[in-house]
């Protein structure tokens, strides 16, 4: 809409990225700090609560009654910003937008299903949900390959040319990449925040490689992949950001709303697809590294107990663990987000390494 009004009215400023990111991200923001206290106390009367699992922490059963669903909130806020500062004939844009929609109600099911049947359990079973999830992003690799004709050309940090191109078997590997992330996200969504901020790093590193990949000066000069109208992109990841730092406002220890799978799984798999639309597959490992230690620790401890009978950590995921040894809930939350921005401040540095 924003974009329009330039094309109408010819306002110079509208028609940069930068200002419309600017705007997307006021405009999230602001909107999440009014949705979402009106959306709290509208949950807190249905009941809409997080179930606890019954192994989790003992200070986790204080909990029990706080709404969760949160992601609905921010997610909303993040399309309808997003739809009024962009480009809509933006392919890579749709492509974000589906992304968002289709997991987020994926998650969205999964919540509905936990709190009516009053059981973290109750969700929807794990082959059912992973399908979905593959379904989802299968629609958005075969959006980028057949639609965007996407380059399909693998590339690693600090090399400036591409490795090889992977051809048809890069659905496949996108697929992989969305889908990964997406439940990567949704293990490390267990403590006030956790998930939030570490997020609000990784989008705003892949927003940065995403301008300028779609700059045709700026690409050039520090020799990365070159992909017309990608910079749009950016706008997208801004207005996440407004809505996640919004959303943080009410979520930050002791949380007043959690932003279930309807969050965690949407913003999992958009990290994912920033992943593959900036060429950066390779170092998402970077830029979640806390969502990448999670997962790992999850493996560590499922193969140990199968193969060994024996556990590594005392509880996985990590953070679960580190509670169970007697660190308290902040001081967890905290040094994770440090190893968080510490890891992505590494990852943004890379762009001058080629």
């Amino acid at each position: 809409m924003l974009y329009s009004i330039y094309n109408i009215f010819d306002i110079n400023l509208l028609q940069y990225i930068t200002s419309r990111a600017s705007f997307a991200f006021l405009f999230a923001f602001f909107i999440t700090m009014f949705l979402m206290p009106k959306f709290i106390r509208w949950a807190k009367r249905k009941n809409a609560s997080q179930p606890i699992f019954h192994l989790a922490p003992e200070s986790h059963k204080t909990k029990s009654s706080t709404p969760t669903m949160g992601g609905v909130v921010f997610l909303s806020s993040c399309i309808i910003s997003t739809l009024i500062c962009v480009k809509l004939n933006n392919i890579y844009v749709i492509g974000a937008l589906l992304v968002l929609i289709i997991f987020g109600a994926i998650g969205l099911k999964d919540d509905l299903a936990k709190i009516l049947g009053k059981s973290n359990t109750s969700g929807l079973k794990p082959r059912v949900k992973m399908l979905l999830q593959i379904l989802g992003a299968g629609v958005v690799a075969l959006l980028l390959l057949f639609v965007a004709n996407f380059n399909t050309e693998f590339y690693v940090p600090f090399y400036k040319y591409p490795l090889f191109d992977m051809g048809f078997f890069s659905l496949l590997f996108w697929i992989l990449v969305i889908v990964s992330t997406s439940n990567a996200v949704n293990l490390t969504d267990g403590l006030d925040g956790l998930a939030t901020v570490p997020s609000i790093f990784a989008i705003l590193s892949f927003s940065i490689f995403i301008y300028v990949g779609g700059h045709a000066l700026l690409s050039e000069y520090f020799l990365l992949p070159r992909t017309v109208e990608l910079g749009e992109v950016a706008i997208v990841c801004s207005a996440m950001i407004g809505a996640l730092i919004g959303f943080l406002w009410h979520n930050c220890h002791p949380a007043e709303v959690f932003m279930g799978d309807t969050g965690s799984l949407s913003l999992g798999a958009f990290l994912g697809y920033l992943a593959v639309i900036s060429k950066n597959e390779i170092l998402l490992i970077l830029i979640g590294s806390i969502f990448v230690i999670e997962t790992l620790s999850v493996i560590l401890q499922v193969g140990s107990y199968k193969t060994r009978k024996k556990r590594v950590f005392a509880m996985a995921p990590l953070h679960h663990h580190f509670e169970m040894i007697g660190w308290a809930e902040n001081k967890i939350i905290v040094r994770f987000w440090i190893v968080a921005l510490i890891s992505n401040l590494i990852a943004i540095a890379t762009i001058k390494f080629r």
